[in-house]
């Protein structure tokens, strides 16, 4: 079952939650019981029950080890802060192709383009899209044309409305 997308796992919660469950089968509750007051599957109890109490006090991380150490990601994060510019790229504009790039000339590792989608969720970027505003644009000159021409342009509702060409239209 898991978590729902998107929430993290607790892995102190899930400790404390193990716990609870050795101590309440400690207290002579039944397996059936014991996954009611702690909304688990009684699979999850049973498994429980046949561990020791020291192995289910051990925190274990979920999942594979990441080849992307803590100092390698700090290192991707500096430099994408510092901009494509700054890593020897044309334009102000990172893509995922340009990240993966930048992180494989920073450590040597190769990712595919959805991993690094999630190296940069997990490095806590997130999509973005440049504002497309003509570098020519002029905004006291906008702001002119709005206050003094639109209200002169605009339709106003009319007063009297003649009749109705629409042979739909009731009278």
């Amino acid at each position: 079952m898991g978590m729902p997308r998107g929430q993290k796992i607790d892995l102190e919660a899930l400790q404390a939650r193990r716990l609870e469950a050795a101590d309440l089968l400690g207290e002579g509750l039944s397996q059936a019981e014991v996954a009611r007051r702690l909304k688990v599957s009684r699979e999850s109890v049973r498994r429980w029950a046949g561990q020791s109490h020291s192995r289910l006090r051990a925190l274990r991380p979920m999942g594979r080890k990441s080849k992307l150490t803590e100092p390698a990601r700090e290192g991707v994060r500096t430099a994408l802060l510092a901009g494509p510019k700054a890593a020897g790229f044309a334009t102000e504009l990172w893509t995922l192709p340009r990240v993966r790039q930048l992180i494989t000339q920073r450590t040597g590792l190769r990712f595919s383009t959805v991993h690094v989608w999630r190296i940069l969720g997990q490095l806590g970027f997130s999509p973005q899209r440049p504002a497309g505003r003509a570098r020519e644009r002029d905004e006291a000159k906008i702001a002119a044309w709005k206050s003094q021409e639109w209200p002169r342009i605009k339709k106003k509702p009319g007063g009297s409305g003649g009749r109705s060409s629409s042979s739909t239209k009731v009278d």
